[in-house]
């Protein structure tokens, strides 16, 4: 009788019902609740979301993938089936279907690996993008001056508050980074001076944003307001990121300040310009083929 309850049950709960309980019993305790709530109501509008669980088979989630791989990343579509297996797993174990099967283990999962951006900050989008940050007002033009200056995240810059800066130091402590490691951030002179025409806040924050989506937000508007097409938050500090390199400074002190967790992840921020290139092994040919015309010369 229980097998048979369970089967019913499967049969008359819809993907959309179970991923509404899924989100409130697993996707809220999670640190991304944001971006997976996003995926899931991505699930919940395509039309296998009318569909009852029990009926769901493999063959239905491979028309999805392929049908999502036309409009979206491989990666995404990834995630997406990633939640969705986990939502059948947690059903047949957790919630009393216990004849349920994984549909989604039955196909092949697209590529979690999407073409790395490498968009960096063209010349003269820097200063209409800071113009821009001005006229939408607010915190933001500190924000992404900061940004480029730091490398920090969005979500730790809509965290930071003045207990965790440290002027004498010229240093940051973040206590909860993306990795859930404590982070000690160095801040050049610039930066410090970013931080010191900031008027402080009653509520202790930095920022005037307690939501890094409310960065993101504000980013867009000041982008289309500046005209600047295919620029994300994100990219800033792939852009502040590369500047650190372009300084001198070692992959292992690029990796303390901005807290990439492996090099192979930082490579990724690394993108050298190729005339910058060019133009350093002219230099050193240059210098190479000096060097013994003036021995001669002695």
């Amino acid at each position: 009788m229980a097998s048979s309850s369970q089967d019913k049950e499967a049969d008359n709960t819809s993907l959309a019902e179970a991923l509404d309980r899924y989100l409130k019993e697993v996707t809220e305790n999670k640190k991304g609740v944001y971006q997976e709530t996003r995926r899931i109501e991505n699930l919940k509008a395509h039309r296998l979301g009318k569909r009852f669980l029990g009926t769901i088979q493999g063959k239905d989630i491979a028309e999805y993938r392929d049908e999502r791989l036309e409009t979206v990343s491989p990666a995404t579509v990834r995630r997406e089936l990633v939640i969705l297996s986990h939502l059948f797993t947690v059903a047949s174990k957790e919630w009393g279907m216990a004849g349920l099967g994984n549909p989604v283990q039955s196909i092949r999962l697209p590529s979690g690996r999407g073409v790395s951006r490498d968009r960096r900050l063209k010349p003269g989008e820097e200063e209409i993008l800071l113009e821009a940050c001005e006229e939408y007002g607010g915190d933001l033009p500190h924000v992404v001056r900061f940004a480029l200056e730091t490398a920090m995240r969005r979500g730790e810059l809509a965290g930071m508050t003045w207990d965790d800066v440290n002027f004498k130091k010229k240093t940051i402590i973040l206590p909860n980074t993306k990795n859930g490691e404590r982070r000690v951030v160095s801040l050049s002179s610039e930066a410090v001076g970013i931080l010191s025409a900031i008027p402080r806040r009653i509520d202790g924050r930095v920022f005037g944003y307690t939501d890094p989506h409310s960065i993101t937000w504000a980013f867009i508007h000041a982008c289309k307001r500046a005209g600047i097409a295919d620029l994300t938050f994100h990219d800033l500090r792939h852009e502040a990121t590369s500047r650190l390199f372009e300084l001198g400074l070692s992959a292992e002190k690029v990796k303390e300040i901005t807290g990439h967790k492996t090099y192979q992840i930082l490579a990724r921020y690394t993108h050298l310009k190729a005339e910058d290139i060019a133009e350093e092994i002219d230099t050193l040919k240059r210098l190479r083929t000096k060097e013994p015309v003036e021995r001669l010369r002695r």
